[in-house]
């Protein structure tokens, strides 16, 4: 056949057969550099100089690479350590002495406005790529599973737009494309935590537990700019961000459950969600691989995500109730230790506004899971643990980390009243009042017990399920959960 009668599905197979031979099952790097530009120009619709065709190739070396293996990470690393390291400044010894200073004298007052102990590691001043590598781990877990839904999803669309008869030609043309998505994914990832290292001032600046628990840290590259227009000494700024840093840090430290326990439901709002394959067919059926800003776009822009399901918002409305309330106690707890600070109240709100509104990164990173990590109900959080302090004093509000069973709900935000009465009369020595709800439970439980014993002696499976619980509920830690009763 005459090379002016193929049509352009003729073309198509030929140019995957010499991609990936006759049965499509492997990709030759080498014979793709040999190939005609004049035929990939008649395929793509534009003029491929050398220079193009190298750029081509370095796209599906590199997504080739990762293929199979899932997404490649390092790409991420590079590019946030890249961006936080572009100035190629460290912590000055002044800068130390000074943050050491104040970390100090705020753990000295943080001991008087809580009863959880103290940091077993000592709080220090990090560079920004300090920051990077520190959290990066927590970064990669809660982006994967949207990284894995775009690269799956660019997978399918391309399989979509081929004829059925050719589904095995197209195969490892399909990895390429989630190679190369994933990879797309992991570089704006990069990007994203790069920027943030810019501007966060210390390790619980975000909300989330992202550096390893019990660490405390300030970044004194980032702290010199969260002053500037405020006209507040830098020490007195120092003294407060120092002090919700190791409040922040002991919390975590001491509900051993809370890390976990954030974390997985960042990761249970990622897991739904879903690429909106209609855009992105519209961006495959015109995909360049020399090109891929259209693609990069949509990823920054969040354009491939779509509304949120119902699952999602459930999954938002328990995690932002969760950080308001770990934002509030913080909140609470700064405010007593940092009492003696004459510009108190200045500081605080400018903190409390700036963590509202939240920074051109993070706005990133919001559209590229499509999660905005600010809690919203952060004021009503903290009065109700200011009112909840006032009532029943230090310990037993502190006590309320012990277990997740403890942890006050959305409706004690709303009205404390009720979780007060019941602290007060739990200090009282009294019963906690029982309502509907605890003798269904009761008696739900008490007919799971009888039915167990039931079943005992046929040595059913279900006795080491019981035995071991569901998987999906937070536990304590062994030793550090609470016996007895709830105590609220």
């Amino acid at each position: 056949m005459a090379d002016d009668d193929r049509s352009p599905e003729d073309e198509f197979r030929e140019l995957m057969q010499q991609l990936f031979g006759a049965s499509g099952s492997q990709f030759d790097p080498e014979q793709f550099a040999r190939m005609d530009p004049e035929q990939l120009a008649r395929l793509t619709g534009m003029p491929i100089d050398p220079a193009t065709l190298s750029q081509v190739m370095q796209n599906l070396q590199s997504a080739f690479r990762t293929s199979g293996d899932g997404i490649d990470w390092s790409v991420t690393k590079r590019q946030a350590l890249h961006i936080a390291n572009q100035d190629g400044l460290s912590v000055t010894q002044g800068q130390r002495a000074d943050l050491d200073q104040a970390f100090h004298l705020a753990d000295l007052w943080l001991s008087e406005a809580t009863a959880i102990a103290d940091l077993a590691e000592a709080p220090r001043a990090i560079t920004r790529g300090d920051w990077v590598e520190k959290t990066l781990a927590v970064w990669q877990e809660l982006a994967e599973p949207v990284a894995t839904s775009v690269a799956d999803a660019l997978t399918e669309s391309l399989s979509q737009q081929v004829p059925e008869e050719m589904q095995g030609l197209v195969a490892n043309a399909g990895q390429m494309m989630r190679g190369i998505g994933g990879s797309l994914f992991a570089t704006q990832l990069g990007q994203v935590v790069g920027k943030l290292s810019l501007e966060v001032v210390s390790g619980g600046d975000v909300g989330i537990p992202i550096l390893p628990g019990g660490t405390a840290a300030i970044l004194p590259q980032n702290f010199a700019d969260l002053g500037r227009g405020l006209e507040i000494p830098d020490d007195q700024l120092a003294l407060y961000v120092a002090a919700r840093e190791l409040a922040h840090a002991r919390l975590f430290r001491h509900a051993k459950w809370l890390r976990l326990h954030v974390l997985s439901q960042v990761t249970e709002y990622a897991r739904g969600v879903h690429i909106d394959t209609e855009r992105l067919e519209e961006l495959a059926s015109r995909f360049d691989p020399s090109d891929l800003d259209e693609l990069r776009s949509a990823l920054e822009s969040g354009a491939l995500l779509p509304q949120q399901t119902e699952s999602q918002k459930r999954a938002l409305d328990r995690l932002e109730n969760m950080l308001a309330l770990i934002e509030g106690w913080v909140d609470v707890v700064t405010a007593d230790a940092t009492s003696r600070i004459p510009n108190l109240d200045r500081i605080a709100e400018a903190i409390r506004r700036r963590r509202a509104v939240g920074g051109p990164a993070e706005d990133a990173l919001g559209a590229l899971v499509g999660l905005k990590l600010r809690p919203r109900r952060l004021r009503e959080a903290a009065a109700m643990w200011r009112a909840v302090t006032e009532a029943v004093g230090v310990e037993a509000r502190d006590a309320l980390w012990d277990s997740p069973d403890f942890v006050p709900e959305p409706a004690d935000i709303d009205d404390p009243s009720r979780l007060i009465a019941r602290l007060e009369a739990n200090a009282r020595g009294e019963a906690p009042q029982r309502d509907e709800m605890d003798d269904a439970l009761e008696r739900l439980l008490a007919e799971a017990e009888g039915s167990t014993e039931a079943q005992a002696e046929g040595g059913s499976d279900e006795d080491a399920a019981d035995e071991g619980g569901s998987d999906d509920t937070p536990r304590g830690d062994g030793d550090d959960a609470p016996e007895g009763p709830r105590p609220v």
